[in-house]
């Protein structure tokens, strides 16, 4: 191990910004983690229900602070997005085909997942599961894709976006929670405005971040200090919840749509971020973290997409066993929470399993065919990072050098 990550870290090119893809990993694993860490699947009623423990233990929201990093995805993902397509107009690329190589690896590990738990729905009802069970379980197991629709449709609005100011769809979200939450008006849908305009603001701030706005740690300790300041006003004076997920059967949930609260908090974490660079720079630097990260960001959508499968396998294959701590008692208690962080590493090596068998969808057949063809059984990390070097996968698969690869892997998509 020690030796192929060695490899890893010299086959990557020394220009590469090695924070941004930590940065990735970091917001990827927050998502999956927080969700194992929420989420329960209880009996009830005759069928499997979903649960959270921050509904008994709302002195636990904090742990939503931690973990839910997706706007730390989306301002990489503004970031890279925008310096991938500079680099496309700087090579003649035309905006369809850049569009087309950014969506398709995004895009590709959906149609296994959609395949997989079309083939699971018929065959639970087939075997006479009830439609209260099937309903939960597609709904956990397909509630990923909310967030690639947006990611992919905020990707493909990256020549718009390039110069928009992230005060913008900020004021969007603002007037429309004045318009639900202060004069309690406007018609059901307004608040599905946010999904846009929520996650727009972090994904304009990662273009802000390319067009050199924010390379101070002044500007970095402004954006978190002001931010996690106007959280806290919002959440202690404007009635807004503390928790940043969903809570099931909460009134209000901060991300279900998006609130004022949930996107000022995603600002401030987003400002810690672009503080940490440094240190996730020298971090990097080790040989054994930077493998980790590099192999974290190959499959990122693999994981994504899977450990929410990974959790309702692992729960109903253990059913029979009788309800067990943790899986499938209702989340009331600390014993709870102490018996689900024991489950994590069994959740972990279940995703394990998906991510070896749909890893594949996500990294396509060139890939596939590199990694056969002259690697003598090199790490296929490696390999990607030698063929950028060289700026050829093989001789029959041409690679083009660019400026913003070091926000790449394979190449300049996310």
């Amino acid at each position: 191990m020690g030796r192929g990550a060695r490899r890893v870290d010299a086959a990557t090119p020394a220009s590469r910004d090695r924070a941004v893809d930590a940065l990735r990993a970091l917001a990827i694993l927050g998502v999956v983690l927080g969700h194992w860490l929420v989420t329960a699947l209880v009996p009830q009623d005759g069928a499997l229900r979903t649960a959270s423990p921050l509904r008994q233990l709302p002195w636990l929201a904090p742990v939503s602070w931690v973990f839910q990093t997706l706007a730390v995805f989306f301002l990489v993902g503004g970031h890279v997005a925008t310096r991938s397509l500079a680099s496309a107009r700087g090579r003649g690329l035309s905006y369809p085909a850049w569009l087309r190589s950014r969506l398709t690896r995004l895009l590709r590990p959906v149609l296994a997942l959609l395949t997989l738990w079309t083939v699971a729905a018929a065959a639970l009802l087939l075997s006479g599961t009830s439609f209260g069970t099937l309903h939960t379980l597609l709904k956990l197991a397909l509630s990923p894709l909310w967030f690639l629709l947006v990611f992919a449709a905020l990707t493909a609005a990256t020549p718009l976006l390039t110069r928009l100011s992230p005060l913008w769809p900020l004021a969007v979200v603002l007037h429309v929670d004045v318009l639900r939450f202060g004069l309690h008006t406007g018609p059901s849908w307004l608040g599905w405005v946010n999904v846009a305009a929520g996650w727009l603001v972090p994904y304009t701030l990662g273009a802000a971040w390319t067009r050199g706005e924010l390379e101070t740690r002044r500007a970095a300790r402004v954006l978190l200090l002001g931010s996690a300041a106007a959280t806290v006003l919002l959440v202690t004076c404007a009635g807004y919840p503390a928790s940043m997920v969903g809570v099931p059967g909460a009134p209000v949930s901060n991300l279900n749509p998006p609130t004022l609260a949930a996107v000022t908090f995603g600002l401030a974490q987003c400002g810690l971020a672009l503080l940490l660079r440094d240190r996730l720079r020298r971090a990097m630097s080790r040989p054994l973290a930077w493998a980790a990260v590099a192999l974290v960001n190959l499959s990122a959508m693999t994981v994504f997409l899977w450990h929410q499968t990974a959790l309702m396998t692992i729960t109903a294959a253990t059913l029979p066993a009788g309800p067990l701590p943790g899986l499938h008692t209702r989340p009331d208690g600390l014993g709870w929470v102490a018996a689900r962080l024991l489950w994590l590493p069994v959740l972990t090596a279940v995703l394990a399993l998906y991510w070896a068998v749909f890893r594949s969808c996500e990294q396509g057949t060139r890939h596939r065919r590199t990694a056969g063809a002259g690697t003598s059984g090199r790490s296929r990390v490696v390999h990607v990072h030698r063929a950028a070097d060289r700026g050829t996968t093989t001789a029959d698969h041409p690679v083009r050098r660019s400026p913003d690869r070091p926000e790449g892997l394979a190449s300049d998509r996310p």
